[in-house]
């Protein structure tokens, strides 16, 4: 007999009821309805080639929550931006696995909906990551771009649960180098920074792949790379935090060995991009670098 639910996790669940999430594709990120708002000055990265690429507005509760450029063909996102929210760094894994029907179908809803008890159209498959691709895959697990961690609010929480938002990681790495670089941007700038706080993590591929039936089917990432940019900070922060502000980036081998994370300014981490994904050389994360005009 499984263990009675706690309180708020049936609260949760009456809100998932009550409040079925969105999701949608977008021409782009240019309005506040498109997820505008999940964007420093309202720019998203500048330089990808995105003939080929999906831009995803994750809607939930009929609010843009966070912005995701997606691959459709190697069934990952090639970036989630989002606002970060200060919180305890608590870990939430009580919510539904969910898709995007747009992705689809030009035809599907807007809304982003719960992976379904029996088998999925192949018109999604064919487009995105399904559950059964992560299901028996030993050394990866699902790793978030836009962690629930770095979220306070439940419906913002509930937003990040959904595999257009995560990446194949290994389990150690996952649960180690970059749970722990989370963890420490979240206390950064949880402590430090004073107003709005922007967020891009992402990811660079080098053709490894998860294979189903003998399909691959989800691409590995080689490196993931995060970067933060809050221009309103305390200037008073002790001098290890204080260069790292307004804005600061890492990034990381996605493996079981020499995973450790390495932070850089993020002029240094866009060289370091440069030559790992497909981009041209005005390749830029924020919007004139996180630096005000005022």
């Amino acid at each position: 007999m499984g263990l009675p639910l706690p309180p708020s996790v049936l609260l949760l669940g009456a809100l998932w009821s009550a409040c079925p999430g969105q999701a949608a594709v977008v021409p782009d990120f240019n309005h506040v309805e498109r997820c505008k708002e999940a964007l420093y000055m309202g720019t998203p990265p500048r330089g990808y080639f995105t003939a080929k690429l999906k831009k995803i507005c994750q809607r939930y509760a009929d609010r843009p929550r966070y912005a995701t450029l997606y691959d459709p063909r190697g069934h990952i996102p090639v970036y989630s931006a989002y606002t970060f929210k200060k919180s305890d760094g608590e870990k939430h894994v009580d919510f539904p696995w969910m898709f995007e029907p747009q992705l689809g179908s030009e035809k599907g809803g807007s809304n982003m909906e719960p992976f379904p008890q029996t088998h999925m159209h192949m018109n999604f498959e064919d487009t995105q990551a399904v559950l059964e691709d992560y299901s028996d895959v030993v050394q990866y697990e699902r790793g978030h771009l836009n962690p629930d961690e770095h979220q306070a609010d439940p419906l913002d929480k509930a937003a990040t649960y959904t595999l257009t938002n995560v990446v194949p990681q290994i389990r150690e790495f996952n649960t180690g180098p970059w749970s722990d670089h989370e963890d420490q941007v979240r206390k950064r700038l949880n402590n430090y920074c004073r107003g709005a706080a922007y967020v891009v993590t992402g990811t660079t591929t080098s053709g490894n792949t998860i294979r189903r039936d003998n399909v691959d089917r989800v691409a590995i990432p080689e490196y993931m790379w995060t970067a933060y940019c809050c221009v309103d900070f305390d200037r008073n922060a002790p001098y290890d935090v204080r260069y790292k502000l307004p804005a600061f980036g890492a990034y990381a081998l996605n493996s079981h060995v020499n995973s450790h994370v390495v932070e850089v300014p993020v002029k240094n981490l866009e060289k370091f991009l440069r030559s790992r994904m497909e981009v041209d050389t005005n390749f830029q994360i924020f919007y004139n670098d996180c630096v005000p005009d005022f």
